[in-house]
């Protein structure tokens, strides 16, 4: 059977495939009506549509919105034709457009029906039109704003002129003043044709548009000329205007009349352009508020709502409200009008193709599959489901949807795809008329469909097509699969690899899926050797002209090799097998060099161990060369398959980097699409890279130690990380001397302990590490045996590098160990370190802070000899009082310096005495000795240290014997009888001018003579009795001198009192006077030095002289002012010639004197005057006039006291 015989209408016969709102003849409106197909789909939205509709009818509604939702190709403009015969209610060939709903079956619900029906029977306006075509472009603003278009077609409905919007407004003024008609005949009157014929060329016709408004009498000829100058000037359109008017019209034409606008390809026109879709917002806003359901805004969109407002923002959230009823149209819906409109089978053919799919039902199963990263691709489900599609795949309807998108968006020319000029419904019907011909069995190949779709196509992806096929090394198989390779080119739901096109190049049921495949794989490379067509990974890639130029311009970039192999190295090293150092246990890490190809991975790099991959481009080494170069190098060898796929995608990545970064600005329009398109290439490329060496690095040899490693993992990270223990167990064969593993705390651990003495002869075999331990010391031995230093650093590199691979923390606590052994000592800075003169929290830190590593120097521990020891154990045992049975060099240093210390505490204290009484004995001798300790405590090398005290040693036990009195003399009770002694020396040399006793004198010189000795130790027992001796002697002399004195203080107060008492003020001071003489009387009794009690007599006599100053200074400041009495003016005679009285004499204000105390005594001065004759007393009385003069001014008064 043929399949043009097989269907139940003509294949072949006229259909409409592409909808177009601008089509209304009456042909095709009937063809709409009557082939129209409601699935169960367009069921539910016609329910949707006339349930909301029908609010708008019985009540006030503001959601007047509609959103026609749906894929290219879906029906979108179809439904929204058909939505506008209902409405409108047309009459098509005698038919009202509801009964091809009812006559036809076409739904079968009567309340639906009644809606319809009745919907169709509401006065109102159906405004049916494609918003692209209605709307102009402007001059420099893009697209008309929707509004003004809105207008344009509200204008043309009521009969005025569109196109130009002024004139409609003038129209619409003479209609609503019932002269419209007027108006259109007397202008044919005057022009001789139509008005709607003319109007378009207003420009030209003014003068009889003028005579015709003159002479309906409208306007005067004068006005008449000023609107058609400025009518364009002085018009202008709103939102507001225009709900306005469609308010007003509703209003006119009735209480329940509607306005309905159809607007096909709002979302197009839209695009991204905010303005309009905010002006498409405020206008739905605007009718829904104004109009109250009987304005109604119905639109297609390729976009449903949602997605387009989350892609414009926020500002557009309120035309979600408005936009109420959504009705989506999905690839399902265009299925299922297909297969009735144009599948239909008549009943033979039917139940011969049931009973073709039963026989060959497994074949075709296997025929036709895809591979399982595709997006879901619709197969045959039965018999009934093969004979509905036959011969089309179901596949193909959604496939097709989807390449008609990709196509509309990447590769349609101008407008065609984007006004519909082709559907899915045309392109089934011409691909199956193209087999009509054909016998039952036959598939339609997806190549088909691009036929009916190339003169839409772009030029640059048409000719590529055009080219192949004038291209005498290309078959036609090769240009049908390149046809394929266009149409999915941008269709991301499905992979162009050969297994997906083998089964869209399917062309019957009885095809060999093999063969397919097998010309397939041949086609592609002919294809690519064309540069018509790229491979990516196992995608294989349609290429327009201008990306075959960027191809080859790729493909001449230049790749250096050690680019290919740094990025293989990269992605095996940083991607695949990311560790940089092997891990042993949880505490030991080896690093190991990177090599890729003999090329190091990053810099040069000296690690005792390595990993060295080889690739296909590496050098061909035969096993057994292999072996050798794993041993020399020490390294684990990887040798990868040969196979150099990664590495051609690795050339090809960095062709495409290098060209990308060379054209980074200035691109076209068309090469940023290629340039996007070449950088994801580009990624994936990289992962296919990495799939790539991890799948080699699986299958790779693997050699270790000279031998060809047995490796069990089968992950590449795992195969490399066990090839590397076996490596580091050879390697390092000196790592199991470490028995334990020492933290920061076993370092401090180290130091901790009763007096550090443990066997510095050696290790034994209870010794932790002992192996590691002597293995040190052999380094340190060689090294000075070499006159070479060794530093923690330098041991830290050693016995970190192979065969021992110790942790820095290992060979620091070896260290340690040695240390407090005995068997090393340390230096830091030409310091030697030491136990005693070290804390233990500073050895840990020399040990351990990096700071230190480089300078802290380890040597072979110098020991002193037992003669040197002797004597320090000596004068430990004789100075100190200490005795030490160990051995040990450090703990006898550290007892004689601790024992030191403590002796310089004690001379420490007693040179405090010192300070406090230079005079005490044996300052000199003390003062060295104790600096003869202090240089032995500053000694911190140990081998100085013992020569030191043994060089010193009579010197040390001369200073002990020395010492031994001194201390004595500051412990007991010498030093008070000392010190008693030095006190009363000197209080006699304090008034030694006054004692003439020479008993007293001469007690005080065996005294001194004693406490000045160099050692008057054994003699100070004699100073107690001398001392009472000068107690009782000094005393007696002290009290006779202080009875003389207390006389002379008794009369000094009896002056003052005798002064004070003629005062009235004399309460004022007298007890203040009388308590500063009572205290002058008791520093009198209590002196002990005969100075101070002779000093009385002065201290008297100053106290007195205060006294009587402070008594005349009051007296002064109190005494009340004098006032002189006003002096008398010259009297002026009298005009009458009268006797005046001269003026009395006035005797001046007289001046008070100040008062001035003197004491007699300095009167007298403190000579000694010798008086034998009269003369002497003239003499002495003279001095003492002349200087009572020296005091007497002319306002003085002298008191003598």
């Amino acid at each position: 059977m043929q399949i043009k015989e097989m269907f139940e209408k003509q294949i072949d016969r006229d259909i409409k495939g592409v909808i177009k709102v601008g089509q209304s003849d009456e042909e095709n409106v009937y063809q709409e009506l009557d082939e129209y197909v409601v699935t169960k789909e367009l069921l539910k939205h016609f329910r949707d549509f006339f349930d909301n509709y029908e609010k708008g009818i019985n009540n006030n509604t503001d959601k007047m919105g509609v959103w026609i939702s749906g894929f290219f190709g879906s029906g979108k403009s179809h439904f929204l034709k058909i939505l506008s015969y209902l409405l409108k209610n047309s009459v098509v060939e005698g038919k009202r457009a509801i009964e091809y709903f009812t006559d036809g079956k076409k739904i079968d619900d009567p309340m639906l029906i009644a809606k319809m029906t009745n919907s169709g029977t509401i006065s109102s306006d159906v405004m049916l039109f494609n918003i692209d075509s209605k709307g102009s472009a402007k001059v420099g603003s893009g697209k008309e704003a929707i509004v003004e278009v809105f207008m344009k077609v509200f204008n043309e409905m009521q009969g005025y002129c569109g196109s130009i919007p002024y004139l409609a407004e003038f129209e619409r003024q003479l209609d609503n003043e019932g002269r419209f008609e007027e108006f259109k005949e007397k202008f044919e009157e005057i022009a001789g044709a139509p008005w709607e014929k003319k109007r378009q060329a207003f420009a030209v016709i003014q003068d009889k548009i003028v005579k015709t408004i003159v002479d309906m009498d409208f306007m005067s000829e004068e006005a008449a000329r000023n609107w058609c100058k400025n009518a364009k000037g002085s018009y202008d359109l709103s939102i507001e205007k225009f709900v306005s008017l469609v308010k007003e019209y509703c209003e006119k034409k009735g209480p329940n009349h509607h306005v309905i606008f159809l607007v096909d390809e709002i979302g197009q026109y839209i695009a991204d352009d905010t303005q309009l879709m905010l002006n498409l917002q405020t206008i739905v806003e605007d009718l829904g508020t104004a109009c109250r359901g009987k304005a109604w805004v119905i639109v297609t969109s390729q976009e449903d709502i949602d997605s387009i407002t989350k892609t414009k923002g926020n500002d557009f959230s309120k035309i979600q409200g408005r936009f109420d009823t959504r009705l989506s149209l999905s690839a399902s819906n265009v299925d299922e009008v297909i297969r009735k409109r144009i599948l239909e089978k008549n009943e033979i053919a039917e139940s011969a193709l049931k009973l073709l799919y039963e026989q060959k039902e497994s074949i075709i199963k296997n025929l036709i599959t895809f591979t399982a990263d595709t997006a879901d691709k619709k197969l045959y489900t039965d018999k009934t489901d093969f004979a509905d599609c036959y011969p089309f795949i179901p596949y193909q309807f959604n496939l097709l949807g989807q390449v008609l998108t990709a196509v509309r968006t990447h590769g349609a020319s101008g407008k065609h795809l984007s006004d519909q000029s082709r559907s899915m419904l045309a392109l089934f019907q011409e691909s199956a008329i193209r087999l009509k011909d054909s016998q039952e069995g036959v598939l339609v190949p997806f190549s088909y469909f691009y036929d009916p779709l190339h003169k839409f196509i772009d030029h640059q992806h048409s000719q590529v097509i055009t080219d192949a096929e004038d291209n005498s090394r290309l078959d036609e198989f090769d240009v049908e699969l390149l046809k394929v390779l266009f149409m999915i080119k941008y269709v991301k739901e499905i992979k162009a690899n050969v297994d997906n096109l083998t089964t869209l190049m399917i062309s019957n049921i009885d095809d060999d899926r093999i063969e397919i495949r097998g010309k397939i794989e041949e086609s592609l490379k002919k294809l690519i050797r064309e540069t018509l067509v790229q491979k990516n990974g196992e995608i294989y890639i349609f290429l327009t002209n201008e990306e075959q130029e960027i191809n080859n311009a790729i493909n001449n970039e230049s790749v250096e090799m050690g680019e290919i192999i740094g990025e293989a190295s990269t992605v095996i090293f940083e991607e695949i097998f990311t560790d940089k150092k092997y891990r042993y246990s949880s505490r030991y890490l080896f690093p190991f060099n990177q090599k890729v190809d003999d090329r190091y991975f990053k810099g040069n790099q000296s690690n005792d161990i390595g990993v060295s991959i080889i690739t296909p481009y590496g050098e061909d080494y035969p096993d057994s060369a292999l072996r050798m170069l794993s041993a020399q190098e020490h390294s684990v060898i990887v040798k990868l398959p040969n196979d150099s796929t990664f590495l051609d995608e690795i050339t090809d990545s960095i062709k495409i980097y290098k060209f990308l970064n060379k054209n980074a600005s200035g691109a076209r329009g068309s090469f940023d699409s290629i340039r996007r398109a070449k950088e994801d290439e580009r990624i994936e490329k990289k992962d296919r890279i990495r799939i790539f060496i991890e799948d080699a690095l699986k299958h790779a040899d693997i050699y270790v130690n000279g031998d060809k490693a047995n490796i069990s993992a089968k992950e590449p990270a795992s195969r490399i990380n066990e090839a590397l223990g076996k490596l580091v167990a050879m390697q390092y064969n000196k790592l199991t001397y470490m028995e334990t593993a020492p933290e920061l705390s076993d370092i401090a651990a180290v130091f901790n302990g009763n007096d550090g003495q443990l066997s510095f002869l050696g290790t034994s075999d209870t010794t932790p590490n002992k192996l590691a331990l002597e293995e040190v010391i052999q380094v340190i031995g060689l090294n000075n045996a070499r006159h070479m230093k060794t530093s923690l650093k330098s041991l830290q590199d050693k016995f970190g590098a192979a065969p021992y691979g110790f942790d820095p923390k290992d060979v620091q606590w070896l260290v340690a160990m040695l240390f407090k052994m005995g068997r090393v000592s340390l230096t830091y800075n030409s310091q030697s370190l030491s136990m005693w003169s070290n804390t233990k929290e500073e050895l840990v830190r020399y040990l351990t802070k990096r700071e230190f590593v480089e300078k802290l120097l380890i040597d072979i521990r110098e020991r002193a000899t037992d003669g040197q020891i002797r004597s320090v154990k000596e004068v430990l045992k004789d100075y100190f009082g200490f005795s030490v049975s160990s051995d040990d060099d450090d703990t006898i240093m550290r007892n004689f310096k601790n024992k030191a210390q403590d002796k310089l505490d004690t001379f420490g204290e007693i040179m405090i005495e010192y300070r406090v009484n230079p005079k005490l004995p044996c300052k000199s001798l003390m003062e060295q000795a104790k600096k003869n300790l202090e240089e032995l405590l500053a000694i911190k090398e140990p081998v100085e240290f013992f020569k030191t005290v043994d060089k010193k040693r009579d010197d040390l036990l001369d200073d002990a014997d020395d010492t031994a009195p001194v201390f004595d003399f500051f412990k007991g009770g010498q030093k008070k009888i000392f010190e008693k002694a030095l006190e009363q020396i000197q209080m006699f040399e304090n008034s030694k001018t006054y004692i003439r006793e020479q008993e007293i004198m001469d007690n005080v010189a065996q005294m001194e003579a004693i406490v000045t000795a160099k050692n008057p130790f054994s003699q100070i027992q004699k100073l107690p009795d001398m001392s009472i001796k000068f107690v009782q002697q000094y005393g007696a002399l002290l009290e006779k001198e202080a009875e003389e004195m207390r006389p002379i203080v008794d009369d000094d107060l009896e002056k003052v009192l005798h002064t004070l008492d003629e005062k009235e003020f004399a309460s004022v001071f007298r007890d203040k006077f009388v308590n500063a003489f009572a205290e002058l009387k008791q520093k009198l009794d209590t002196s002990h030095e005969i100075a101070a009690v002779k000093n009385i007599r002065l201290e008297s006599d100053t106290l007195k002289l205060r006294c009587m100053d402070e008594i005349t200074e009051y007296e002064e400041t109190h005494r009340p002012p004098v006032v002189p009495k006003p002096p008398i003016d010259p009297v002026t005679p009298p005009t009458g010639g009268g006797h005046t009285e001269p003026p009395k004499p006035v005797n001046p204000p007289v001046q008070q004197k100040k008062r001035k105390n003197v004491s007699l005594s300095s009167v007298a001065g403190a000579r000694t005057y010798s008086i034998e004759n009269e003369q002497d007393i003239d003499k002495f009385l003279a001095e003492m006039k002349k200087k009572l003069l020296n005091e007497l001014d002319e306002n003085t008064i002298i008191t003598l006291s």
